[in-house]
């Protein structure tokens, strides 16, 4: 890929971009600071924007400088937050991370990363560390952050731990040396802090990129695994195209512009396809599942979901592999309410999201829709729940 698509696909904004090209003309590598807090266990298609950006990069022969925020975790990150964290145990944190950079191995190459957690220079900090790291900046500083002016004035608390938080991630930097750091926009405060911090213990400011947020599967908000809008880069590729598939037709140019390396020609065409009210959109969408699936499970795999895909929603056939459940003899000789049977077959965490699945209409045994009511359970049955998950129901040999 060509530096000036590098530096433009993908991009919101380049602070400061004068300074970034000068630094890649220099014909050094380049420390390219990524922080993440692992605050959760998962990787999904949001982050792998900027994953994906880092890697181009690396590409060139720089370096990514992988920072484990062991710290900032345990405060979490009041970047676009209307409220105060919870504060996680260094348990979950360190449990986190471990499956939070197999995962960012998938995408960024691991031979040219350097990984560091904060613990390194934070677990020896003293007190007379914190005074000396707080006194550079300014309460009113702190409080031109959007989120925490908005808090502010709302009269919502803010602990100090927050106001410490882009400072930890500003000192990261410079332990570091980076020379640019990457984030969403969400992170622009907190990247800009750093470099403000470089710059005034005598070393050179990092630049700072920042690549868009992308969008859930529900069209309107950010990716997010809270809000059950994303697509995780381990999971299963049937599950993967699936959710592709019911991408809004909308989003369809930001997906393959941000998470595919399809050439901006062929998307320039996409989105005249798509301009026009008689296209049908569905061959770009089956396009772009191929491809997403194809990055992270290979092309064979991608090939099976879609066969698996047709399979199911246009020839509303049974998927060719339905797990089995198997149940005790009870199950069978009386009728069953189908949320209890729901719970029991791990296709709802509790009674209550079971009852909500079946008012919804979202739950069938052998292709029938069923009521919140008791009904005859058969062995061999398939029972579903949404267009996606089906188990077999067997009886338990005695």
């Amino acid at each position: 890929m060509e530096l000036e698509q590098i530096l433009n696909r993908a991009v919101v904004e380049i602070i400061v971009r004068e300074e970034l090209i000068a630094r890649l003309k220099e014909g050094r590598p380049l420390r390219l600071k990524q922080g993440f807090d692992p605050t959760r266990p998962d990787i999904h298609l949001g982050h792998a924007v900027g994953l994906r950006k880092l890697r181009q990069f690396q590409q060139l022969g720089h370096k990514v400088v992988l920072i484990v925020g062991d710290w900032t975790a345990q405060i979490g990150d009041p970047s676009g937050q209307s409220a105060t964290r919870t504060m996680l145990s260094a348990e979950e944190v360190q449990a986190n991370a471990r499956t939070y950079m197999e995962q960012f191995f998938k995408i960024v190459d691991k031979e040219r990363t350097e990984v560091y957690w904060q613990s390194e220079w934070y677990a020896k900090f003293g007190l007379a560390d914190v005074i000396a790291l707080t006194s550079r900046f300014t309460v009113a500083q702190m409080l031109a952050r959007e989120d925490f002016a908005k808090r502010y004035a709302a009269g919502n608390p803010i602990t100090i731990t927050e106001l410490l938080y882009p400072l930890m991630q500003a000192y990261d930097s410079v332990m570091v040396q980076a020379d640019v750091e990457f984030g969403g926009t969400d992170q622009k405060f907190n990247c800009l802090v750093g470099r403000e911090l470089q710059g005034m213990v005598g070393q050179r400011p990092q630049d700072v990129l920042l690549v868009p947020i992308l969008v859930g599967t529900d069209g309107v908000n950010r990716m997010s695994k809270s809000l059950g809008n994303y697509i995780g880069i381990t999971e299963p590729p049937d599950q993967m195209y699936g959710k592709v598939m019911s991408l809004p037709d909308h989003v369809m140019i930001d997906y393959f512009t941000l998470v595919t390396d399809v050439p901006e020609e062929e998307i320039a065409a996409f989105r005249t396809m798509l301009s026009d009210p008689s296209f049908n959109p569905k061959s770009l969408k089956q396009r772009l599942a191929r491809d997403i699936v194809s990055q992270f499970h290979g092309a064979e795999a991608a090939r099976r979901a879609e066969e698996e895909f047709v399979r199911i929603f246009e020839k509303r056939e049974l998927p060719s592999e339905i797990p089995v459940v198997l149940l005790s003899r009870d199950w069978f000789a009386k009728p069953v309410f189908p949320a209890d049977l729901l719970v029991e077959s791990k296709l709802a965490a509790s009674r209550a999201e079971a009852r909500r699945l079946v008012a919804q209409g979202g739950v069938k045994f052998e292709g029938l829709r069923l009521p919140d009511e008791p009904f005859i359970l058969l062995p061999g049955g398939t029972l579903q729940v949404g267009r996606r998950r089906f188990v077999r129901l067997l009886e338990k040999e005695s």
